[in-house]
C-alpha cells in the first residue's frame, strides 16, 4: 500500500524559504518581486489557477498585477503589450494566462517574453538551459513533479522512469530533468499508445510520471510494486476530480503516489512564486538564467 505525496506539506516549507528570500532581497537590494499576469479575454478555465496566485502572492507580499485583455487582442497587439512589461522595470515577472483565444497561437508567444521574467520557464533560452542542467527558471509544473519525487528521499540513479505525455509544460522538461539526475527516463505518447506499448513501458517504471488529460489511461494494475506515481492529470468526471491513473488499484501496488487533487496542485503555484524571486535575484545580479 502506497504512501501519499501531498503536495501542500511540501509547499508550506518553500514558501517559508520563500519569505525569507523576499526579505533578502528587500534588504540588499531595495527592490519587491512584482509579478504581472496577462489574461486575453474571459476564461473559467484560468480562473481558479489566477486566484490560487493572488492569494499566494499576498500571503508572501510581493506585489501582483492583473493585465486583462480584450478577447479581440491580435497576436502582434500581445506581442506588443508584453514588450512594454520587458522594459517595465518594476515588473520582475511575466506570466501569461492560458489557454489564449484561438486567434492566438500560445506557441509563438514565449520567445518575445523576456528570458529573465519569463516565470513560466518556457522561453527557448530558459528550456535549453535543463539540457546543460544549469536551470534556475523552469516549468513550474515540471519542477513540482521534481519536488515531489526528491521528498519521497530515493536515490533516482540508475532508476527506470517513465513519461506519459510529451507537453512542452511536463513531459519534455521533467524528461530532461530526470535525464540530470541519471534516471534512465522513456518518454511515452500518443503514438506508443496507438502502438499498444503503454503498458510494457509503464509495467517497468520505477518513477512514473503521467500528465496526459485523460482520465484512468493508466490502469492501477500496471503499476509496478513500489513504483513512484506522480499524476499530473486533472480531469472532472462527474461530480469528482480524478487523475489519470486509476487511483485505488494504483495505491495498492505503489511505494508513493500523489493524490488528484492535492498532490501536484499545491506546488505549482509555490514553484511559480520560486521562478519569481529566482528572476528577482537574476535582474539584480546581472546574470543571465544559466
Amino acid at each position: 500500500m502506497a504512501k501519499l505525496l501531498e503536495g501542500r506539506p511540501i509547499a508550506e516549507k518553500i514558501k517559508e524559504q520563500l519569505k525569507e528570500e523576499i526579505e533578502n532581497l528587500q534588504v540588499k537590494f531595495k527592490t519587491m518581486p512584482t509579478l504581472a499576469t496577462i489574461q486575453v479575454g474571459e476564461n473559467s478555465q484560468s480562473a481558479i489557477y489566477l486566484k490560487s496566485q493572488k492569494k499566494l502572492a499576498k500571503d508572501l507580499r510581493v506585489e501582483f498585477r492583473e493585465h486583462l485583455l480584450s478577447a479581440a487582442t491580435t497576436e502582434s497587439e500581445l506581442i506588443d503589450y508584453i514588450g512594454k512589461l520587458n522594459q517595465d522595470k518594476f515588473v520582475t515577472g511575466i506570466l501569461l494566462q492560458l489557454p489564449l483565444p484561438s486567434h492566438i497561437n500560445s506557441k509563438n508567444i514565449p520567445i518575445h517574453i523576456d528570458p529573465l521574467k519569463d516565470v513560466e520557464g518556457m522561453h527557448p533560452e530558459n528550456v535549453g538551459q535543463a539540457l546543460f542542467g544549469k536551470m534556475r527558471i523552469g516549468s513550474c509544473t515540471a519542477l513540482a513533479v521534481m519536488e515531489l519525487i526528491k521528498s519521497t528521499g530515493v536515490d533516482l540513479y540508475g532508476k527506470e522512469a517513465v513519461i506519459v505525455g510529451h507537453s512542452e509544460i511536463v513531459g519534455k522538461p521533467v524528461s530532461l530533468l530526470l535525464l540530470d539526475k541519471f534516471a534512465t527516463t522513456t518518454t511515452c505518447h500518443i503514438a506508443t499508445g496507438q502502438r499498444g506499448y503503454l503498458p510494457t513501458h509503464v509495467k517497468r517504471a520505477e518513477i512514473l510520471v503521467v500528465a496526459v488529460g485523460k482520465p484512468g489511461i493508466i490502469q492501477g494494475e500496471w503499476v509496478q510494486e513500489g513504483a513512484i506515481v506522480i499524476d499530473v492529470g486533472i480531469n472532472k468526471v462527474g461530480d469528482k476530480i480524478v487523475g489519470d491513473v486509476e487511483f485505488e488499484k494504483a495505491f495498492e501496488r505503489a511505494g508513493y503516489i500523489t493524490p488528484v487533487p492535492g498532490g501536484v496542485g499545491p506546488l505549482t503555484v509555490t514553484m511559480l512564486m520560486r521562478n519569481l524571486v529566482e528572476a528577482a535575484k537574476l535582474q539584480q545580479e546581472g546574470l543571465s538564467p544559466s
